[in-house]
């Protein structure tokens, strides 16, 4: 399947919508992503990434629709020249390689347009295909963080990953 990661324009709105109201997005999303996921949060979203914040926030595009997003972080004080990356994809794109390709592209392009060494994400433990995703992008698994999660009323790991730029 063909994709483009493009910067979120309102155009984006009504398809993000749609894409990201499916249920089984948000069981492995920190709580603070919206559910039901509506068209004033797509909006809202957008506004705030093009207005407000710093980073590198991209659509993750196929067949004209927003199916996905793709995020890279930086911290913030000593931790500044690392980042987290962080994405999702909805389950009708999932299993055709995008993911891997935006993620290893993301974080080639983070590196190479900043001054970003670190790039790292901490998925829950139970989601084997986001660590794969990693895996598959060169991630390093440095550790697993018992019971770092509570989400939907029970405790889950949630598992180091970073690249460092070379």
């Amino acid at each position: 399947m063909r994709f483009s990661l493009e910067e979120w324009r309102p155009e984006h709105a009504a398809s993000l919508a749609e894409s990201a109201a499916d249920g089984r997005i948000v069981r492995f999303l920190r709580d603070s992503f919206p559910h039901p996921y509506t068209l004033r949060d797509a909006e809202q979203f957008i506004c705030l990434v093009q207005f407000e914040c710093d980073g590198y926030y991209r659509a993750i595009v196929a067949d004209g629709k927003a199916v996905g997003g793709i995020s890279v972080v930086r911290g913030e004080d000593v931790f500044r020249k690392s980042a987290e990356l962080g994405y999702w994809l909805t389950p009708a794109c999932q299993g055709n390689g995008i993911m891997t390709a935006a993620a290893a592209f993301a974080c080639r392009e983070v590196f190479a347009s900043t001054d970003i060494v670190r790039i790292w994400a901490e998925p829950f433990s139970v989601n084997a295909a986001s660590c794969r995703v990693l895996e598959k992008c060169g991630f390093t698994k440095e550790g697993i963080k018992k019971k770092s999660v509570f989400k939907g009323g029970a405790f889950y790991d949630s598992v180091i990953y970073a690249l460092v730029k070379e």
